[in-house]
């Protein structure tokens, strides 16, 4: 399943600026947000949890960043 990671890319660069210096904060690689954030290596619950806190996403509004399903056109 393929989720649009769009809303999650926007604020990520409003509080970090890029993507390399959201990965520095997370303790991840670059490649490895860009992966996550393409749908091609899934995103573990703490993963989730330590974004939220980074990006200040309320958990209640998680959902709207990380559960967002890809629209197919067919």
């Amino acid at each position: 399943m393929s989720y649009d990671y769009s809303t999650l890319s926007g604020r990520i660069v409003e509080k970090f600026g890029t993507q390399y210096n959201f990965a520095i904060a997370m303790g991840l690689s670059e490649r490895t947000i860009s992966l996550k954030l393409n749908s091609k290596v899934p995103w573990k619950d703490d993963e989730i949890v330590k974004a939220c806190e980074l990006l200040s996403i309320d958990i209640s509004q998680m959902y709207r960043y990380f559960f967002k399903q890809k629209v197919h056109d067919t």
